[in-house]
C-alpha cells in the first residue's frame, strides 16, 4: 500500500494530525513558504491563508481518514495521493468532505514540506 520513504509516510501523518488539531508551530514546519494550497471548491490559497483558515477555525476538520494512499518519491520531491474522508465543522457548520488529494512534497534539510496540494470531490458512481 505505501512504498517508499518512511519518513514520507510519517510526514503524511504528521500533516492528517495537523489538519485536525492545527497549531501554527507545526502548520509551519510541515509547509513549504511557496505553498499553494487548492481546494475541490476551486479556492486556491497561499501558506499565510491556509494557516489562517485552519486557525481560526473557519476551516475545520473533526475526523479525517486516508485510503488507498500510493507514493513515490523522484530525488527530493515526491507525490502522495490518497482518498480523504472527513468530518468538519468549518465556522461551526457540520459537514462531511470525500475527496481524491494529491500532495506534491519537497524534502529540505532532511525534512520533508508541503509545496502543493490539490483536492477534487470524489462523485458516487
Amino acid at each position: 500500500q505505501e512504498a517508499g520513504d518512511p519518513t514520507l509516510a510519517a510526514t503524511v501523518e504528521a500533516f492528517r494530525k495537523a489538519l485536525i488539531d492545527p497549531d501554527k508551530a507545526t502548520l509551519d514546519k510541515l509547509t513549504m513558504a511557496e505553498l499553494s494550497y487548492g481546494h475541490s471548491s476551486g479556492l486556491i490559497q497561499d501558506k499565510t491563508a491556509f494557516e489562517e483558515a485552519l486557525l481560526s477555525g473557519a476551516s475545520d476538520f473533526v475526523s479525517i481518514d486516508l485510503t488507498d494512499q500510493t507514493m513515490k518519491v523522484v530525488g527530493n520531491t515526491a507525490w502522495v495521493r490518497h482518498k480523504l474522508s472527513a468530518v468538519t465543522n468549518d465556522g461551526g457548520k457540520p459537514g462531511e468532505a470525500h475527496l481524491s488529494v494529491l500532495l506534491i512534497w519537497m524534502k529540505q534539510k532532511g525534512q520533508w514540506k508541503l509545496l502543493a496540494r490539490q483536492a477534487v470531490k470524489i462523485v458516487s458512481q
